[in-house]
């Protein structure tokens, strides 16, 4: 089965999903819109990373996804 990691950092106020393994990343691309795409060596996009990211802290994080 397939693990999806997410990491909110507060201090840097970042949101990072990792779908793949984080030691694989060997390349971060900027896509323009605060969102850094992390890839493999094969080019593959393993996570990404929403920049300036805040969560308001008063309600719970709530992640839903999807198997498709």
């Amino acid at each position: 089965m397939a693990q999806v990691k997410v990491c909110y950092d507060r201090v840097g106020n970042t949101l990072t999903v990792w779908f793949g393994e984080p030691q694989d990343e060997v390349v971060a691309e900027e896509t323009g819109e605060e969102v850094l795409l992390m890839k493999d060596a094969a080019g593959r996009v393993i996570g990404f990373e929403k920049l300036n990211y805040n969560l308001d802290t008063s309600e719970p994080l709530r992640i839903a996804f999807e198997a498709v």
